[in-house]
């Protein structure tokens, strides 16, 4: 599956799950969540950098740990709602240097209830994406950094241990800008903690 089927694919199902979140009912979910439907987050995964590197002459890799800080909150008596958050994608050694990239996120969020403690999740919205590259001499790699606004989207699922506490399992993809002009793939699979409210 080459990488425009697999972004199509994976954009379906984020919206689809956004959609069918608006239309389930969210009474049902409330005794999973109290009174409140806001959150605060952090999220602890893996991050792959489906990069090139340039010429093949340096060693590189392609994953790297990352981290992510976030809060949002449900609209009154719905399923979906907003999302704002930071991620730092960590760096990987490529093209006889480091790539890093990081984050800030605003989506649009939305959950499927699926008894009383487990929810499906998707997000869609933006991501302002900086990336910042070093490569060697004669590696085929420009050397520089960037800023642009990307898409993001992402599925998972959450299951809540009390009223205030749940853990997530998120899978994330976005598109980022890298000097020289290309973009390319860069997603992360993570586990986290969420606190209601």
């Amino acid at each position: 599956m080459n990488k425009s089927h697999l972004l199509l694919s994976g954009l379906c199902v984020a919206i689809a799950s956004l959609a069918v979140a608006s239309g389930a009912q969210a009474q049902s979910n409330y005794s999973l969540y109290g009174s409140g439907h806001s959150y605060v987050g952090f999220n602890v995964g893996q991050t792959d950098f489906r990069l090139g590197n340039g010429t093949g002459l340096y060693n590189a890799d392609s994953r790297d740990t990352s981290y992510a800080l976030y809060a949002g909150s449900y609209f009154r008596d719905s399923n979906l709602g907003m999302e704002v958050g930071y991620t730092d994608f960590g760096k990987v050694r490529r093209a006889g240097g480091t790539t890093r990239a990081d984050g800030y996120n605003l989506s649009l969020i939305g959950r499927l209830p699926v008894g009383s403690s487990f929810n499906l999740l998707g997000k869609i919205g933006a991501l302002y994406a900086h990336t910042d590259v070093s490569a060697g001499t004669g590696s085929g790699v420009s050397s520089g950094t960037e800023n642009k606004l990307v898409w993001t989207w992402g599925v998972g699922a959450e299951y809540a241990f009390t009223r205030q506490w749940s853990g997530v399992l998120h899978y994330d993809e976005n598109t980022m800008k890298f000097a020289g002009g290309g973009t390319d793939r860069i997603t992360n699979l993570a586990v986290g903690v969420r606190y209601l409210y």
